[in-house]
């Protein structure tokens, strides 16, 4: 399976505060979106599942995909560390 790795991560703070993790693929944003997210609903989180699907299918751009987790995290109040 192709992970559509990302040319920069993100790294971003989990429901714990003060706890952060680091994605560098699309596979792994996937894997937060599914699981981990704080949010259950959202027009950006839907789209974000579906690109990243697309990704893992081969039939999307890996960068898109990280457009889209940052987009769904603005979306859900997730802070995204610089």
């Amino acid at each position: 399976m192709n992970k559509g790795e990302w040319a920069e991560p993100i790294t971003f703070e989990t429901h714990k505060l003060g706890a952060y993790v680091t994605i560098s693929s699309t596979a792994e944003a996937a894997r937060v979106l599914l699981d981990h997210w704080p949010a259950k609903h959202g027009k950006a989180l839907k789209r974000a599942k579906a690109t990243c699907l697309a990704v893992l299918q081969g039939n999307g751009n890996p960068e898109i995909a990280r457009k889209a987790f940052l987009t769904a995290a603005e979306e859900a109040g997730v802070l995204i560390r610089d």
